[in-house]
């Protein structure tokens, strides 16, 4: 395993892997990874009621070779972190400076999902998915958006597909779905009651459930795999836009793998039924 992009994050995702003793680790420095890159190892252990030997193994557990550079891996990515926090959006700014703002924000949390993301789970998504016998996108508001956009894109790829915003229509199909049924659970915050409600049913009912979620929330803690997606936004004026794009992205990449692995004769009808579409549009001239 190579060292992690993003340490506290592949520490969240992957804590429950570690041995008991480097769990209490893990727990400290996601508690304060502020006050650990100051400690020596006698001070980490301490916190952590744990030996020396247990801090040694912890960091070469996670790929690095003492208790020094993971201090100085870490104290790097939170001053990375505190350069990427968006500058306010203040009432004198021009509308170039907001445009400027919100696309810088935008980038660099799309590259901060991006270093976070666990592309094993991907790579189990995608397997799913091309043995499964109906898929279903489940989201609500801005994720509603993300699902009907899910379903234009997978519906090509010969699968039976359904994007549900409706919780009346999740929690009936989330009674009727079977053991190859999957169900894909889109959330920003991971904390919707009836969409974990309806995830709960469907896994009760043998589907499998992916969710696409902050790691640890509510819904991927009942899900079959998360997906960690997780972006700080400002939620109380706008409805979230680099979490939705994230989100959007990684199942660009989920279809995009699929259609890789398409056999030639659905290539081929794939690209005739796009090219069927050209009848619908005017001349360029």
């Amino acid at each position: 395993m190579g060292r992690p992009h993003d340490i506290l994050n592949w520490l969240r995702q992957n804590r429950d892997r570690l041995r008991k003793s480097e769990q209490k680790v893990a727990e400290c420095v996601l508690r304060n990874p502020n006050d650990v890159i100051h400690m020596r190892i006698v001070d980490l252990a301490t916190e952590a009621g744990v030996s020396e030997p247990t801090i040694v193994r912890f960091c070469r557990t996670i790929s690095f070779d003492s208790f020094q550079s993971f201090k100085v891996s870490l104290a790097q990515q939170l001053a990375s972190i505190q350069k990427q926090t968006p500058f306010p959006i203040n009432s004198g700014d021009s509308l170039q400076q907001v445009g400027a703002k919100i696309f810088s924000d935008v980038q660099s949390s799309l590259q901060q999902v991006f270093n976070q993301l666990a592309w094993e789970r991907i790579e189990q998504v995608c397997a799913w998915i091309s043995e499964s016998s109906r898929l279903y996108f489940f989201g609500y508001g801005a994720s509603a958006a993300v699902a009907a956009d899910a379903q234009q894109k997978f519906f090509r790829l010969k699968l039976d597909t359904q994007a549900c915003p409706d919780p009346d229509t999740q929690m009936l199909i989330a009674g009727l779905v079977e053991a190859n049924d999957i169900i894909v659970a889109i959330s920003h915050s991971g904390r919707t009651n009836n969409l974990i409600q309806s995830c709960m049913r469907a896994r009760a009912s043998g589907a499998r459930v992916v969710a696409i979620s902050p790691p640890q929330s509510a819904l991927a803690n009942i899900a079959n795999l998360n997906i960690g997606v997780s972006v700080d936004e400002d939620t109380d004026a706008f409805t979230p836009l680099a979490s939705r794009l994230a989100h959007l992205m990684v199942l660009d990449t989920i279809a995009t793998n699929l259609f890789q692995k398409l056999d030639e004769r659905h290539a081929r009808k794939l690209n005739q039924a796009k090219k069927n579409l050209s009848s619908l549009r005017l001349s360029p001239n």
